[in-house]
């Protein structure tokens, strides 16, 4: 309630700042229009948590990043429970809802990685079993070739500015069917 009374400090606003380039890039319109990630409180919590584990992914890689991933998660945290409650969820059953979501985006990141590894078609049907729920191939595929320019283009970052914000992901406008 007081929260405004608080100081943030320059790490907090970088998280913030970071968070909010997620959540700008996973409301792209390219991905429900052009993609056809389905436009649905899922769909958009899916965009954002591949989103977070792209970033969380190119933090990590330094152990420098592992501080700045963890605030970063937990800003996370906080904004589902904050729309639960806006959404009038009642505080019962608030913690069962986040601990959903802990294990969406736990198995997700656990599914990308491996696909990540075992190649784009892997990715691909990762982001069509995930996201696009069996119903997408063309779009999983695109969504793939995304994600693989995306982590390429953020893992050119050097890693001190990537941790202060300094960088952004790759336009989406150009996802449209093709």
């Amino acid at each position: 309630m007081f929260s405004f009374l608080k100081k943030s400090t320059p790490a907090q606003r970088t998280i913030e700042a970071i968070y909010g380039m997620i959540v700008a890039q996973a409301r792209q319109p390219a991905f429900y229009a052009g993609l056809h990630v389905p436009d649905t409180v899922d769909g958009r919590f899916d965009m954002v948590l591949l989103h977070l584990w792209m970033v969380l992914r190119v933090l990590r890689q330094d152990p420098a990043g592992e501080e700045p991933a963890q605030h970063l998660f937990d800003r996370f945290c906080t904004d589902m429970d904050d729309n639960l409650r806006e959404m009038g969820v009642g505080d019962l059953t608030v913690p069962k809802r986040m601990q959903k979501f802990g294990e969406a985006f736990y198995g997700r990141s656990a599914a990308y990685d491996a696909a990540l590894n075992a190649g784009h078609a892997e990715l691909a049907a990762a982001f069509n079993r995930n996201i696009f729920n069996e119903a997408n191939a063309a779009g999983a595929e695109r969504l793939a070739t995304y994600v693989g320019e995306a982590l390429a283009q953020l893992n050119t970052v050097d890693q001190a500015a990537f941790a202060r914000g300094e960088w952004q992901f790759p336009p989406a406008n150009g996802l449209a069917e093709g």
